[in-house]
């Protein structure tokens, strides 16, 4: 591709001679102006002369605000990095702190879980004494009805078995027999 390009070159160059030689141009006018060979020295001084101008104007107002440009992103990532260490700090205090609240919150439960079932205890250990004494209370009042009601069974057995014994003579032997004289006969089989 370069070949072919310096090839056209060369073939327009070649043209732009026989055209000046021809007399019909002025040498100077034949041709791209870039590449005659008599606008050099004004072209060469013009490109100085531009790119001078614009290396100061790239040096004095360009460079500078590129270089504000990046200082201020620099600050600002800076103050960002600040910003985001300050709040992870403030973020770590605040759940250091929500932690121990809760680890707080939660012995605070414990003990009045704990305080609460000790006094449900002594509670519950209260009524069970009290319901313990009355049951007793009414045992002791049943075992002395029982013990009545067995001595008035006891001491009632007697008559019943006199009865009992006189009715059996009476129907066996046809008499009637005191109540005493049966009494007399089953004493001594009650104290055996």
């Amino acid at each position: 591709m370069f070949a072919g390009t310096t090839m056209l070159l060369a073939a327009a160059a070649e043209a732009a001679e026989k055209v000046a030689e021809s007399g019909a141009l002025p040498p100077e006018s034949v041709g791209l102006p870039q590449l005659n060979t008599h606008h050099f020295a004004p072209q060469l001084f013009w490109l100085v002369l531009t790119f001078v101008t614009l290396l100061f104007v790239m040096w004095k107002i360009a460079l500078p605000r590129v270089a504000d440009v990046l200082e201020e992103r620099r600050d600002r990532i800076k103050r960002d990095l600040d910003a985001a260490s300050r709040l992870k700090g403030d973020t770590d205090k605040a759940l250091a702190d929500y932690e121990k609240a809760l680890a707080d919150a939660r012995s605070n439960a414990s003990g009045i879980a704990k305080d609460t079932r000790e006094k449900l205890a002594a509670e519950t250990e209260t009524e069970r004494h009290r319901v313990d004494d009355q049951i007793a209370a009414k045992l002791r009042e049943a075992d002395k009805r029982i013990a009545a009601t067995k001595s008035k069974a006891t001491s009632a057995i007697g008559d019943i078995a006199t009865d009992t014994a006189r009715a059996v003579v009476e129907k066996l032997i046809g008499q009637n027999v005191s109540s005493d004289d049966v009494k007399k006969v089953l004493r001594p089989v009650a104290g055996e």
